[in-house]
């Protein structure tokens, strides 16, 4: 996986640096057309440019994974559904998708996170939170300022390169997601160690674990299958129940 680098979404991280910066390319996919004009009112007085759909499969067809920094993405559409737009846009998109829920149920959450989505927001929507949830999402995809020359962990036949956002497994790159890469870039980095929920937890939201949220199991999921870990016995990375999980340094080869 290559993140795409684009200053774009640098521009919308704070208010103070909205004035000044390119406005963030924002597609919202959603078919209540009054929620959608509020969304996008509130949105582009924030520093984002919104371009909006109304049906899934309009949305499919015009989408252009160059031209859009971040998507917003309702699930229930007329046409194709969320869910399947949300699969159709992953294969071309590696960009950040939040998903929109009037479901306070989490199943709809945990399918739109397998199928490649990295947060949601339940409706009734409250524009500042949602705003808060695009910045956290944009701060943790833009390439780290900072960031030395070069970060590489190297375990068996499993390298990571933290700079450039890349992993390759027995000499093929795989083929992750920015969040699922931020999870890996967490358990790495605590190779060895038992990594707990809450450390992860805020590491990928930026928020304190609340004891009921799945986003951190489904990712890890999703992980495992991708680099080849046994999902009923996983010995790659292992569940320390109670206690959070473990990257075992030498299960690479």
């Amino acid at each position: 996986m290559k993140t795409r680098v684009n200053t774009h979404a640098d521009a919308a991280l704070s208010g103070a640096e909205a004035a000044n910066s390119v406005p963030v390319r924002l597609l919202l996919i959603e078919d209540d057309v009054r929620l959608a004009s509020l969304v996008r009112d509130y949105l582009q007085h924030e520093n984002f440019a919104v371009t909006v759909q109304h049906n899934g499969d309009t949305a499919v067809e015009s989408f252009d994974a160059a031209a859009v920094d971040i998507v917003v993405l309702d699930l229930m559409l007329p046409g194709m559904n969320g869910l399947e737009v949300c699969t159709r846009l992953r294969r071309t998109y590696q960009g950040p998708i939040l998903i929109l829920t009037a479901k306070s149920g989490d199943i709809d959450h945990v399918m739109g996170l397998e199928l490649g989505a990295d947060d949601f927001v339940t409706k009734p929507i409250e524009p500042p939170v949602l705003l808060a949830r695009l910045r956290a999402l944009l701060r943790r995809t833009r390439p780290a300022q900072s960031a030395p020359l070069t970060d590489e962990h190297v375990f068996g036949g499993l390298r990571v390169n933290l700079q450039s956002h890349q992993a390759v497994l027995d000499g093929k790159e795989v083929d992750l997601t920015t969040q699922e890469f931020e999870l890996l870039g967490v358990l790495v980095k605590h190779a060895g160690t038992v990594v707990s929920r809450d450390t992860i937890y805020n590491s990928i939201r930026g928020i304190e674990y609340d004891g009921l949220d799945r986003t951190v199991d489904v990712r890890i999921s999703r992980l495992r299958k991708k680099l080849n870990d046994n999902p009923e016995q996983p010995y790659r990375i292992r569940t320390i129940w109670g206690k959070g999980y473990l990257f075992v340094v030498n299960a690479w080869g």
